[in-house]
């Protein structure tokens, strides 16, 4: 033992047996912790929409606050479009297994035999709460409030007044302000900006569980800065003859609104003495949108499409005295939500549904930013495809499959792919296209994206699926408040059916043309 060689062996290994036991117990104390959790998820503000992220107009002081005091995921990916992203959140797998491959046209509804992450915080002992948009399915069984949820404040479709043939579709006629709300299953009519109003009944219902004793997971899913770009006046203001166009100024508004509300509910944290127990979660749906002509932070690409600006999202988790703020460059995604919210709050995932969940557990990455995880296969695809088509007919139709460094994009191709091949990590805006000097990579990544082509088909359940005549929502709004659809409703709801005015007002304006 007097070896001075065999002393530094053994020394070595008492070090790294210390430091395994003190990341061992840091993690385990992560796990199963069970914090008050607050979900902000905005609807088409792209990863460039925010100062932190160098946008050189616009200025987002409450969201860059969650940057500056959390763990960054730089390179947290989500889905092209929403519904996709919303469900992938939510079940911890892709989009296309939860049969989602638009976001209209019955092709957005959450399939009924998934498990959502709401319903296993349930049975760990959280109240949950949706204030906003769901976009998952508007008929009542597919209701966050079947889905996992105590509390449900949201409009219907994908946006405050959208309405689409089948069952797609928010209120008749609804409006930003004033909007109508379908609160546990009744419609209330509020008053005051929409993202203004999610905003303060989601706070209202914290303070309530903050009072009871009860940890809350508390999801707000604002439908801003999506379009219609209708801001406040004087949020728009602030961005008027700075901004590109009228559009974007709007937009800027609106995530501006969208950032003082942040600030609003981080202070009622304060207030309540609960900043410490809650973990807040910031991040995007998708790509971006009116902003990215003033700031992409040099990516290629916006909404709606494959490349790394459609899918690169915010990814901000903030836990004052439990979090170290710091960036983490680990290839992460949407998908691996559910389990770590899931094992942070000590909510046991059923055998039956562990099969479902294909995302992994990001608690060792949050307790220490610098480590790694083994590198990971991304498949991303556009889907919306036509109804009834063939999906074969699009299987390489704005797509991607990627690992850390590689991405393999078929942006245009259809039943055969155009692929083409981007190192992503040497040339991060996509450049410049590598797939001659790298066949083998695109063999392999090819071959994974074929095999997961093969794997989804099965899940594909909405693809098929006859939508009612008329919008649900639209249906119980007239029901509860009187009237019915007009010759305008049938005309959007269902262009192949004949006018039928109902009793009320839907005979009224029937008489007056």
């Amino acid at each position: 033992m007097n070896c001075p060689r065999m002393k530094a062996s053994l020394f070595r290994l008492l070090l790294w047996s210390l430091l395994a036991i003190s990341v061992g117990q840091a993690s385990a104390a992560l796990a199963g912790k069970r914090p008050n959790i607050l979900f902000i998820l905005t609807d088409d503000q792209g990863y460039g929409d925010v100062s932190a992220h160098g946008n050189p107009l616009l200025k987002t002081p409450n969201m860059d606050r969650l940057h500056h005091e959390g763990v960054r995921f730089t390179d947290f990916h989500v889905s092209p479009t929403c519904a996709p992203t919303r469900s992938a959140l939510f079940t911890g797998r892709h989009e296309f297994k939860n049969g989602i491959t638009h976001t209209i046209l019955e092709r957005e509804r959450l399939t009924l035999k998934a498990t959502t992450l709401a319903q296993v915080l349930q049975t760990a002992g959280y109240t949950t709460g949706i204030f906003g948009k769901w976009h998952l399915g508007d008929e009542p069984e597919y209701w966050p409030s079947r889905r996992g949820f105590t509390e449900m404040f949201i409009h219907g479709a994908g946006g405050i007044g959208q309405s689409y043939p089948g069952s797609c579709g928010d209120v008749p006629g609804n409006k930003y302000f004033g909007p109508t709300i379908l609160h546990n299953g009744k419609f209330v009519k509020t008053t005051g900006y929409c993202t203004d109003v999610f905003y303060s009944q989601a706070t209202q219902w914290m303070d309530a569980q903050r009072q009871a004793g009860k940890p809350f997971f508390c999801y707000i899913p604002s439908n801003a800065p999506h379009a219609p770009y209708n801001a406040r006046p004087e949020d728009k203001a602030l961005y008027d003859g700075k901004a590109p166009n009228d559009q974007a100024a709007s937009f800027l508004g609106m995530v501006h609104n969208i950032d003082q509300n942040i600030g609003k509910v981080l202070a009622k944290l304060d207030e309540w003495g609960i900043a410490k127990d809650t973990l807040v979660i910031f991040m995007n749906d998708n790509g971006g949108t009116a902003g990215v002509p003033v700031w992409n932070a040099g990516m290629r690409g916006a909404k709606g499409t494959a490349w790394l600006g459609g899918t690169r999202a915010s990814s901000f988790w903030r836990w004052p005295g439990t979090l170290k703020p710091a960036d983490c460059g680990v290839l992460a995604a949407h998908i691996d939500f559910f389990p770590t919210i899931a094992e942070i709050a000590g909510a046991k995932v059923p055998d039956a549904v562990k099969p479902q969940v294909e995302g992994r557990s990001l608690v060792p990455l949050l307790e220490n930013p610098a480590g790694t995880l083994p590198d990971r296969i991304q498949v991303t695809h556009l889907g919306r495809w036509p109804k009834n088509a063939d999906p074969a007919q699009s299987k390489y139709a704005m797509c991607s499959v990627r690992n850390t460094r590689w991405q393999l994009i078929s942006p245009n191709g259809g039943a055969q792919p155009k692929w083409q091949l981007y190192d992503v990590k040497a040339d991060p805006g996509q450049q410049t296209d590598v797939a001659a000097e790298n066949p083998a990579v695109v063999q392999q990544l090819a071959a994974a994206y074929d095999q997961w082509w093969t794997d989804v088909q099965p899940l594909l359940v909405n693809e098929k699926v006859v939508g009612p005549k008329l919008n649900p929502f639209a249906e119980l709004y007239w029901k509860q408040f009187g009237g019915g659809p007009t010759e305008a409703d049938y005309k959007r709801m269902d262009p192949t059916q004949p006018f039928q005015p109902a009793g009320g007002e839907g005979k009224k304006k029937a008489k007056a043309k």
